[in-house]
């Protein structure tokens, strides 16, 4: 077809494959931060209960 533009199709696929890689992992990357930011939270919610029950259980 020619060339159409300043950027080529096969240039352009390149670069719109690259984007959708990249938000592909930058949401990975979100997710894995999240589950961690819950894992701590679990265990700091699951840490205060048991020290919650061994207080009342010495009292």
């Amino acid at each position: 077809m020619g060339t159409g533009g300043v950027i080529g199709d096969k240039w352009s696929m390149r670069i719109l494959w690259m984007c959708a890689i990249g938000s592909a992992i930058s949401l990975y990357m979100v997710a894995v931060e999240r589950q961690a930011q819950n894992r701590k939270r679990m265990m700091a919610e699951s840490l205060k209960v048991m020290e919650e029950e061994s207080i009342d259980e010495n009292s």
